[in-house]
């Protein structure tokens, strides 16, 4: 049958729409296949994720289709992956191999998680990748060198990571490349020479690595580049002429390497387009013979820690300049001239932007010209150790932005501003050493943001003001000829931590109010024309370290409320009129330097501490003084001293037999109890240490409740700790047990005895008394008894676990201040230990475990089982005893040496110390499942050196800053506050870091760990 012209048109369009469907079912499936390969890759992606705490990956399912799953985007045409993005996930795990099969991939962006492990080979495989964003994670490994095969990529960032190795050779044939930021790794080497290649490359980052080599010339062949930023590393040679005629270059950033050589004199003529200019901490010589004046954006110039000469640069026309450091070079020839260069700074056309301004250290001269009165915006002013003369500038006081100013040791003369209280930010005030005259401002006390103030050094007259502001902690007035009395108000000041008074003209009586100052660690009062006694107030004063007094008119005795200055190491009280005996109690004291001499003291002189170190204790120039060591050599004591001993004895003998017929009363009174028990209890064989009593295995049994697992506080390496109470009166101890069947334990016992009977110091734990006795079974039984600390060990406030007890209780956190406090109190221990001992003492087992809190939260170093007693002085001296406790220390903890055979020594202590220092900042144990393949806590702190130190820290500390930022009103002095403290917190992990070396000899004294540690505290406060 043959079809009419209309229902054969009709039916070769239904023929056409057939195929034309069958085909777009045969293209949808074979899209979806592909699909589906791309959704098996991220499916095994995801199973390598550890972490998701924020749940980004949740819609990763097979009922929402791929391309709306989070952070995924997929192309329109064929529907496969294009882009990957999970920035700032808080995503933790490894890469998956899989990730290879994305191969429409134009753009991964993981950075900002905590992804480990190698970077996948497999990466190679993404021929169409263009963007890859791997930085701020925990990547370590090699960087794979297949990633060459990505030939279209343009952009490659993997900062801040743990790289190892060299940068591969072969990324040089990645011709389309731009950006490459390799920046804060590990990686070794140096330049790849097949960089010369990337001639579209715009942006180089290697900075914080270790490549060596020398800055390779064809990097100035590359006229594309505007940014070179390869500071911190150990790079050395010269920088290549050709790279200072690149004219997009925008950044120069060279410093903290080992480069010489001069500048180039055309330096000057090229670079329009530079902002920012670092050659800082290097080793240029010559001058500077080139005029910045052409580089109209420049807003930061870095040439400080050379080894430049000549004036300074010439520098108008630099509206956009913002941090100027010239500092520790020999700029400046001492002349009227030297500090034209700042004049030309000040542009009178534009406001100008200078913040940051630091010549320190240098060889100018001439006065300070006025113009810099006009740099309004600037925060930071530091020209000390100079040659400048003339007065500071009274229009100083414009500049209202003003935080720090520092001049010390140069020739200023003239007056301190007199209305200087209007610069109401002012945080640091440093004038020592010039030649100031006239008074001291009253309207410093205006400034209710200054925390430092140093004014020695000069000729200042008057008296001391009565209303410093309440903010300091700092108070340095030493050397000048101030007159008058100490204000009483300066007991208002109660933050102070520091007083220097010493070398003036001042009158009166120490004020009763110096009681206030609670914090106060150093007061320095001596040469001076004070007069009356020693006020019993100053007993207050708890946390003084140094107390220097000599030279003045106190008289009368010591006063015995002086004997809670439990932490005090320097006295100086001679060239005085004080009289009486000497305390018993300064015997007690952690004292290495002790001066009594030329006062009016008398009676025996002490034999206890530091009284038998003659090269720490002075008594000459006291004439009634007898006794004591011989090398004092004073007349032994006279008769009538020796008939009072002899009385003194008869008295103590009678009261010793009448508390014998008590207790014999007392024993027949309970004969039958004591028959019944005559087979199974013995007395004591020995007690050790200044026992305060003696006490039985039947007096430990009771007082913990027969050793009940309620009153269990803690469990060790060789026994268990119990609470208890001994006496009546209620006196909460703790109280260890020793698990006698532990090998070592009773090594350990006769050690920590040894040790804790000489050892006095207010940062160690108080022995009460030991026991060795037999319990009811007839078996050896070992017992120390310690005072109770309530705040238990650091152990349980770095990693809290919560009790059946506790579930509603606040967490135990620890903030900023009182951990470093509690690590100055455990450095402060160990210094003890190491130095000022008349033997030194190696701890041997430092942790946390072994840190005990008391009410005030200061810390006590306990656990003295293994310590050892060295065979000579010094930082250098070890242990030749052999132990037979075995390896020394906890795992983690113990230097690496230990392990190895080495002997015992002090340096020791201070890797382990650096290790918990680490450990309280970072919240991170040594023994976390994460230190792992080579990695540890020291190269885990070691890699975020120098600026990154609280991407690392303890996350409580973290949220205590940022809740800082977001509650306080004052954003600027908030803002400065938390930079000090992100300041601190870099100091204080590069402290870790050193203390923790592999090589005993590269470790820091635990006497600079505790004096830089300090200055942080003052700093902070």
């Amino acid at each position: 049958m043959r079809m009419s012209p209309t229902n054969l048109h009709v039916f070769r369009i239904h023929g056409i729409l057939l195929l034309l469907m069958l085909f777009s079912s045969f293209s949808s499936n074979v899209h979806v296949n592909r699909n589906g390969r791309d959704q098996l890759a991220l499916l095994q992606f995801k199973a390598k994720i550890t972490s998701d705490p924020l749940g980004v990956l949740n819609s990763w399912n097979d009922t929402i289709n791929l391309c709306q799953w989070y952070g995924v985007t997929c192309g329109r045409r064929h529907l496969r992956v294009t882009k990957l993005v999970l920035k700032s996930s808080q995503l933790s795990g490894s890469i998956s191999p899989h990730i290879g099969n994305l191969s429409f991939l134009r753009l991964l962006i993981l950075n900002g998680n905590s992804f480990s492990d190698e970077i996948p080979s497999e990466m190679g495989h993404l021929r169409s990748l263009e963007t890859l964003y791997l930085a701020n994670n925990n990547f370590s490994g090699k960087i794979p060198g297949n990633i060459s095969s990505c030939t279209n990529l343009v952009d490659i960032s993997i900062y801040n990571n743990h790289l190892v190795g060299e940068i591969p050779e072969s990324l040089g044939s990645l011709l389309k490349l731009r950006y490459i930021v390799f920046a804060q790794n590990n990686l070794t080497g140096s330049i790849p020479s097949s960089f010369g290649n990337l001639s579209s490359l715009e942006e180089l980052y290697v900075s914080e690595n270790n490549l060596g080599g020398i800055i390779p010339g064809f990097l100035g062949e590359l006229k594309n580049l505007s940014i070179i930023a390869i500071a911190l590393n150990r790079l050395n040679g010269t920088i290549p002429p050709s790279i200072f005629n690149i004219s997009p270059m925008t950044v120069i950033d060279v410093g903290g390497n080992l480069l010489h050589g001069n500048l180039p004199s055309h330096l000057g003529v090229s670079l329009r387009n530079l902002l920012y200019f670092s050659i800082a901490d290097n080793q240029f010589t010559g001058s500077i013979q080139f005029s910045f004046s052409n580089y109209s954006q420049l807003e930061t110039l870095q040439l400080n820690d050379n080894q430049l000469t000549g004036r300074g640069p010439f520098m108008s026309k630099l509206p956009r300049l913002q941090r100027l450091t010239m500092f520790d070079n020999y700029l400046g020839s001492g002349g009227d001239d030297d500090l034209s260069f700042l004049s030309s700074l000040v542009n009178t056309t534009r406001p100008n932007t200078l913040q940051y301004l630091a010549i320190s250290h240098n060889n100018f001269g001439g006065m300070l010209p006025r113009e810099i009165c006009n740099l309004t915006e600037l925060i930071t002013l530091l020209v000390n150790n100079n040659k400048i003369h003339g007065s500071v500038p009274l229009g100083i006081v414009n500049l209202v932005n003003l935080q720090q100013i520092g001049a010390s040791f140069n020739h200023l003369s003239g007056i301190i501003p007199p209305n200087i209280g209007i610069l109401q930010n002012l945080v640091i005030l440093n004038l020592d050493n010039n030649m100031i005259t006239g008074y001291i401002p009253s309207s410093f006390g205006n400034l209710t943001n200054l925390n430092i103030l140093y004014l020695s050094q000069n000729n200042l007259q008057g008296s001391i003001p009565s209303n410093l502001s309440k903010s300091l902690s700092i108070l340095v007035l030493s050397s000048n000829n101030l007159s008058g009395i100490i204000p009483q108000t300066i007991g208002l000041s109660s933050l102070l931590i520091a007083v220097h008074l010493s070398r003036n003209h001042l009158i009166g009586s120490l004020p009763m109010e110096v009681e206030k100052l609670t914090n106060l660690e150093e007061l320095y009062l001596y040469e001076n024309m004070l007069s009356g006694e020693i006020p019993s107030s100053l007993s207050s004063c708890t946390s003084l370290e140094a107390l220097y007094m000599e030279g003045n008119f106190f008289h009368g005795p010591i006063p015995l409320s002086l004997s809670s200055l439990r932490g005090l190491q320097k006295l100086d009280l001679s060239r005085n009129n004080l009289s009486g005996k000497i305390p018993e109690f300064l015997g007690g004291f952690a004292l290495y330097y002790l001066n009594l001499s030329f006062n009016d003291f008398d009676g025996e002189v002490p034999k206890k501490g530091v009284f038998k170190n003659a090269s720490a204790t002075t008594v000459f120039g006291n004439n009634k003084l007898c006794g004591g060591i011989l090398e004092f050599h004073l007349p032994a004591c006279n008769l009538e001293n020796s008939n009072k001993r002899r009385l003194k004895n008869r008295l103590k003998t009678i009261v010793a037999i009448f508390s014998v017929l008590s207790g014999v009363t007392l024993v027949l009174s309970f004969i039958y109890l004591l028959w019944f028990g005559k087979r199974r209890k013995r007395h004591a064989s020995g007690t050790y240490g200044p026992l305060l009593w003696r006490v039985s295995y039947q007096s430990l049994l009771n007082a913990t409740g027969g050793f009940s697992s309620s009153n269990l506080i803690g469990v060790g390496s060789y026994g268990t700790v119990y609470k208890g109470i001994l006496d009546e009166g209620g006196t909460i101890t703790a109280i260890k047990v020793l698990n006698l069947l532990h090998r070592g334990a009773s090594q350990s016992f006769m050690a920590e005895c040894e040790a804790l009977k000489t050892l006095r110091h207010r940062n160690l734990v108080k022995v009460l008394t030991a026991c060795s006795s037999v319990d009811y079974h007839n078996n050896d039984f070992k017992a120390l008894v310690y005072e109770y600390m309530v705040n238990g060990s650091l152990e349980d406030w770095l990693h809290p676990t919560v009790g059946i007890n506790e579930v509603d209780e606040a967490p135990r956190n620890l903030d900023f201040l009182q951990r470093l406090t509690i690590a100055i109190d455990i450095a402060r221990a160990l210094e003890y230990l190491h130095h000022h001992c008349e033997t030194p003492v190696v701890h041997c087992d430092l942790k946390p475990s072994n840190v005990l809190l008391d009410d005030e939260m200061t810390a006590h170093v306990g656990d003295f089982g293994l310590a050892k007693f060295l065979s000579q002085h010094g930082e250098d001296a070890v242990t030749h005893e052999s132990s037979s406790i075995g390896v020394r220390g906890t795992t983690g903890y113990a230097p690496p040496e230990y392990g190895m055979g080495s002997e015992v020594s002090v340096y020791g202590d201070v890797y382990s110390y650096g290790i918990l220092l680490l450990e309280m900042f970072t919240g991170k144990r040594p023994t976390d499942n994460m230190f792992r393949e080579g990695l540890n806590l020291h190269n885990f702190a070691k890699a975020a050196l120098p600026e990154r130190a609280a991407e690392i820290t303890d996350p409580i500390l973290i949220g205590e800053i940022e809740e800082g930022e977001t509650s306080t009103g004052n954003t600027r002095n908030q803002s400065h506050s938390n930079n000090i403290i992100h300041e601190c917190l870099n100091l204080i992990i590069e402290i870790g870091v050193v203390c923790s070396q592999d090589f005993p000899g590269e470790r820091m004294s635990i006497s600079d760990v505790a004096t830089k540690l300090h200055f942080l505290k003052t700093k902070l406060l």
